[in-house]
């Protein structure tokens, strides 16, 4: 193969011919903004522009106590991660289809799969989705595909994550499924191809599961896996890795999971990677269970989701096997502790907790959703999500350290 040889004048002129241009800056004129409009100042040195773009990042506020959960969570994230991950072996947009030379993706991703199953009590789990939201509504169609096209309605709960609930809104609408929404799951859910339930669920309520007499989906927080029951009743379990490792970063990106029993796994969507022998007998690793028509061919394919996000993966992988389990459990419970510390303290202020059961999010009850978090914001801190006029959802992870709660407390 030869060098890529980027455009010739000749193939220039030739393509600004084609649409009535002489020059390039004549198909620039046509964009509303122009670049000399924009104040950008005179020329500075590197130095000069690494501590004006770090005073300009500073202005994000990122410096603020956060007490923000609603699917995104302030975590710790040992510097190992990064570290690792940012290598240049796991840095490449290469598709593993080769194992013969991609063992090392390939058992990185394997890896993975085994955690997720082992944290969420299902069977088998994939390579990773897109995110929570994809995660939730490929789950949907998953089920659809399980009832054979028997049943067309599908029952999900109301505390779902409102943003997960656009996601499957659109889905559903694209392929002509019918969503119910329920607050209490009905006795019989036999006429619905599917339930769909949020554990702890967004509000941070760990409700008891029961299950359905249809396909059970659940959309499971990890980090709660970590001391409260895997919703092994379940059979379908998805969710987003974010708060294994992975930043805030703004709301993304993050990555989604997927893990079900053993006897859907051909109905999942994304790649599979499994373990097995090579000809000289040792241990090897291979894309396995779907055909290669699965990531090429649409009309063949199980889903059009076919791709994964293996570097958010490996991060996942490495930050649980650099806490362990004893320390993922340490996570949960310092996380359980700084939460339950945050709600009795600000019950002693007079502030009610409107949840019975929670990890390390819940609800409160104020006169002012908009007073209340604009006093915590002018003493740079977040201090949680609105949901009403009334209603605030809070959160705390092992980041919120006594100080920090005492200060949210002072401040209110």
């Amino acid at each position: 193969m030869k060098n890529f040889i980027a455009h010739t004048d000749e193939v220039r002129n030739e393509m600004l011919q084609s649409i009535n241009c002489e020059t390039a800056e004549d198909l620039f004129k046509q964009i509303p903004i122009k670049f000399r409009d924009f104040e950008i100042g005179t020329p500075l040195s590197e130095m000069e522009t690494q501590k004006k773009l770090k005073a300009l990042a500073r202005k994000n506020g990122t410096e603020k106590a956060c007490f923000i959960g609603g699917g995104v969570y302030n975590k710790f994230i040992p510097a190992a991660v990064n570290y690792i991950a940012q290598r240049m072996e796991f840095l490449t947009a290469y598709t593993p289809y080769q194992p013969e030379i991609s063992q090392g993706t390939l058992q990185a991703i394997y890896e993975y799969q085994t955690m997720i199953a082992r944290l969420t009590g299902m069977d088998i789990a994939n390579a990773s989705m897109y995110d929570g939201g994809s995660a939730c509504a490929e789950a949907v169609l998953m089920a659809h595909r399980l009832a054979k096209g028997k049943k067309n309605k599908c029952l999900i709960s109301n505390a779902l994550n409102p943003e997960y609930k656009e996601v499957v809104k659109t889905y559903c609408w694209a392929q002509n499924i019918e969503i119910e929404w329920f607050d209490s799951l009905p006795a019989s859910c036999e006429n619905y191809f599917c339930v769909l339930e949020q554990y702890p669920d967004y509000y941070g309520e760990i409700n008891e599961l029961k299950k359905p007499d249809t396909t059970f989906i659940v959309c499971a927080n990890l980090s709660a896996l970590s001391i409260i029951q895997p919703p092994r009743l379940a059979d379908i379990v998805i969710g987003d890795i974010q708060p294994l490792g992975i930043p805030m970063n703004f709301g993304g990106p993050h990555a989604g999971y997927m893990a079900c029993k053993e006897a859907y796994m051909r109905q999942m969507p994304g790649r599979l990677v499994g373990a097995t022998l090579d000809a000289d007998g040792q241990r090897a690793y291979t894309l396995t269970i779907q055909t290669r028509e699965q990531h090429i061919k649409r009309e063949k394919a199980t889903s059009n989701i076919c791709s994964n996000q293996s570097l958010i993966a490996l991060s996942a992988t490495v930050y649980l096997s650099l806490v362990g389990e004893n320390g993922f459990k340490q996570i949960g419970m310092l996380a359980f502790y700084n939460a339950h510390n945050l709600s009795k303290k600000l019950a002693e202020k007079g502030i009610k907790t409107l949840n019975k059961n929670f990890f390390n999010e819940f609800v409160i009850e104020v006169e002012d959703s908009d007073e209340f978090l604009s006093k915590l914001s002018s003493a740079k801190i977040q201090g949680g999500i609105k949901l009403d006029k009334k209603r605030v959802l809070v959160c705390a992870t092992e980041m919120n350290l006594e100080e920090e709660i005492d200060n949210y407390i002072n401040t209110i």
